[in-house]
């Protein structure tokens, strides 16, 4: 395998991260559009067996979490591609905060802590389930903004697009 292959093969597999972020972006906000904010608990209390309710919200902690994901492994690849070393993930976002992609790294951290506890609690205080979506509802600009800034890196410094356009128009206007 000669060093363009390699290089082409590595900077696809960004564009598929970047074409993933897009589709990632676009299905966390149509979950997260389709509900009234801010939640309840007494509102959750009252629906508690809306089946579309409930289904709703578990695609907003799964789509947030797989879109922080799914941005933590591009910006991990991107730094391959552009030559920066990081020997672990804090360093990866002191890089990516430097860059101005992302806020600051305590943000991330927020965003990372919140969809870690989706993951792990079966709360049943329905005030404290609302709390939880209501934050992830808030950390949800932060997170877009992100994936904006980041993209703009990609594209300005890396010269890497997503490796289609489907989500692009969506996620512009979204991201804008």
């Amino acid at each position: 395998m000669n060093t363009e292959t390699l290089l082409f093969q590595q900077k696809q597999h960004l564009a598929n991260l970047l074409e993933a972020i897009q589709r990632c972006v676009y299905f966390l906000d149509a979950s997260d559009s389709g509900l009234g904010w801010p939640l309840t608990g007494c509102f959750l209390t009252q629906h508690k067996k809306d089946n579309d309710l409930f289904e709703a919200l578990a695609a907003i902690n799964e789509r947030f979490a797989k879109l922080q994901d799914t941005l933590g492994s591009a910006m991990r690849h991107s730094l391959l591609l552009s030559g920066e070393q990081a020997e672990s993930f804090i360093k990866v976002l002191a890089l990516f905060e430097k860059f101005g992609v992302i806020g600051n790294i305590e943000e991330w951290q927020v965003a990372r802590a919140a969809r870690n506890l989706a993951a792990h609690d079966y709360e049943t205080d329905y005030d404290a389930v609302a709390e939880h979506f209501n934050v992830l509802h808030e950390l949800k600009a932060s997170l877009l903004r992100t994936a904006r800034q980041f993209m703009s890196y990609c594209e300005s410094q890396l010269h890497v697009a997503p490796s289609s356009p489907d989500f692009a128009a969506e996620f512009a206007r979204i991201t804008g």
